[in-house]
């Protein structure tokens, strides 16, 4: 992501924000000088109606610059925090897996959330705010200096150590403004590590000591957070210090001058409304250069995330592939190898087979053989290190992700569900299906019941993660979103895990019927649900140890006849 990029979309915004706030600096500059002409007047005894006018309209005219100013740079900083979370999103949801795994979910809600709020800040109002508190600033300065240099020479010296101090304050601030982001990160991680296994935690009986660890890391986070207000508090005392200080030697320097006529009253008073002018512009200045010192932190921390890896992605919602005409081998690995992490040794290893058009193929195995990463590969969430994938006689490497997903549906081991109504959760695949064709997928998955006694049907709203559908229910909802698609492959992870066995039964005749017309691909890890696949693919230590039917390898395997024998009743067991 390129903030510079960012920034330049709302340049026009940015500019005439700052342009009005530096035709309110100048109107500013001027007020001290109309008052002091104001003062000449009364003491000359001349018509003091066109000074008091000028001054009200330029105090009319500074409040109307100063309103505009700031409506325009909160609307242009509202418009960057808006590209950057969108462009992150958009970057996050189409990056690679495996970068993406290696993420804290925490941490990627406070940058998307938190930081890109603090970049905001820093990238409009404190940019524009130096940059109009640095005119002022310089504009007073020119002013004194053009009424009083020598009294200029005093109020630098006094005012030039306080900016010093406050220069080294601002580093200070940045360097804890990040080290407290970084423990905000930790703290948002933890809490929703243990917000995602809630139930686990109270089964466990581990609420006091999961309050106890987050309140740790919570305090960890308000200790940073107490340094940078700590850090930040110091800035303005710093420069009101050198103000005060220089304030008192101009009065009494400057009234002994004034006394002694070398100084007119008018100049003096002038210099010193100037020197209180300066002061709210010289602390906005530093309080600015301390809060973009907080949000250079922030902003490192969103570009950080936004560099993560992507994939190339292709769109084709709604589309409703079939299988290859041409008799092509629905999905063909031709020796793939795969390992999750670069020297580690392999998950899938030298894996080869070919699966036609239409049919049921089960893949079974032990515990960590690689079968569910077979899926990882089919559907590019990975890819492999070596050999080739092809779906419908296309290599998938060239395939666009949309095209190739487009033809897969997925059924994953946990079911996942969405916040929303069953009807979303449902189409969520293909939001363009008809009434016939949800009807026609919730008989698939022996779903037409359960819906129908929801409170509202279709449109009955569930909560995080399908709450209000019991575990079988939600994974029988799974499995009607990747049927309403009709992909051209069907890979079910397990999928039968947490059904009973009616719907068990009443699930593997729906997928007989699903096999007439594409291929469904099957981990099972109850063989229950492999005995009538067309064929069995035998996984083991990520090779592909041996394919055949149900008979077949209870012939000829000795590792499917172990597995086999510890799940079925000897008679099905044997039975070929």
């Amino acid at each position: 992501m390129n903030l510079t990029v960012i920034v330049r979309r709302h340049r026009l915004l940015l500019g005439a924000g700052i342009v009005l706030g530096l035709g309110g600096t100048a109107a500013t500059l001027l007020q001290p000088l109309l008052i002091g002409d104001l003062i000449e007047a009364v003491a000359l005894d001349e018509s003091m109606a066109w000074p008091i006018v000028l001054i009200a309209l330029l105090f009319v005219a500074d409040a109307l610059l100063a309103a505009t100013h700031f409506y325009l740079i909160g609307r242009a900083g509202e418009n960057i925090v808006l590209d950057m979370r969108t462009t992150l999103t958009g970057r996050l949801l189409h990056s690679r897996m495996r970068a993406f795994n290696r993420l804290e979910h925490g941490d990627v809600f406070t940058r998307t959330v938190a930081d890109t709020s603090l970049a905001r800040v820093a990238l409009s109002s404190s940019v524009s705010q130096i940059i109009t508190s640095g005119l002022s600033t310089l504009g007073c300065v020119a002013v004194m200096a053009w009424i009083d240099w020598q009294l200029l020479l005093v109020t630098v010296g006094c005012l030039g150590a306080a900016s010093a101090a406050a220069l080294g304050l601002a580093r200070a601030v940045r360097k804890a403004a990040s080290t407290n982001r970084e423990d905000t990160s930790v703290y948002g991680s933890g809490l929703l590590r243990v917000l995602g296994a809630l139930t686990t935690v109270k089964a466990s009986r581990a609420e006091q000591r999961e309050a106890e660890h987050i309140a740790e890391l919570a305090d960890a986070a308000r200790v940073s957070g107490i340094r940078v207000t700590r850090l930040s508090a110091m800035l303005m005392p710093a420069m009101n210090v050198g103000t005060q200080v220089s304030l008192a030697v101009v009065i009494a320097w400057g009234m002994a001058r004034t006394a002694t006529g070398a100084l007119p009253i008018e100049d003096l008073t002038a210099f010193i409304m100037y020197l209180f002018y300066l002061v709210s512009p010289l602390v906005v200045l530093f309080m600015s250069i301390g809060e973009l010192q907080q949000g250079r932190a922030a902003i490192d921390r969103v570009k950080e995330l936004a560099d993560i890896e992507v994939e190339t992605a292709g769109t084709t919602d709604g589309a409703r592939p079939t299988a290859p005409a041409d008799g092509s081998p629905s999905i063909e690995f031709k020796d793939v190898t795969f390992a999750y992490h670069k020297g580690a040794p392999p998950t899938v290893e030298e894996v080869s087979f070919s699966l036609p058009p239409t049919g049921i193929t089960a893949i079974v195995g032990p515990s960590g053989a690689g079968k569910t990463t077979l899926f990882q590969l089919i559907e590019r969430f990975q890819t492999p290190d070596r050999g080739t994938i092809h779906l419908a006689g296309e290599d998938a490497a060239t395939m666009s992700l949309g095209e190739l997903r487009a033809r897969i549906g997925l059924v994953e081991q946990e079911a996942p569900l969405m916040r929303g109504t069953v009807r979303e959760n449902l189409t969520y695949a293909h939001p363009a299906a008809t009434e016939s064709d949800i009807a026609e997928a919730l008989a698939a998955a022996h779903l037409t019941d359960v819906v129908d006694a929801l409170p509202q049907g279709l449109d009955t709203p569930l909560g995080e993660g399908g709450i209000g559908l019991s575990g079988g229910q939600r994974q029988r909802l799974a499995i009607a979103r990747a049927l309403l698609a009709r992909p051209g492959v069907l890979l079910l992870d397990e999928a039968t895990s947490h059904l009973d066995s009616d719907s068990e039964t009443a699930l593997r005749g729906a997928l007989t019927t699903i096999g007439a017309r594409c291929q469904v691909l099957t981990i099972a890890h109850r063989l229950s649900t492999t005995i009538d696949a067309d064929r069995i693919l035998l996984v083991e230590g990520g090779r592909l140890r041996a394919s055949g039917t149900h008979g077949e390898l209870m012939e000829s395997d000795t590792t499917y006849r172990r597995l086999a024998v510890q799940q079925l009743a000897p008679g099905i067991a044997v039975a070929s």
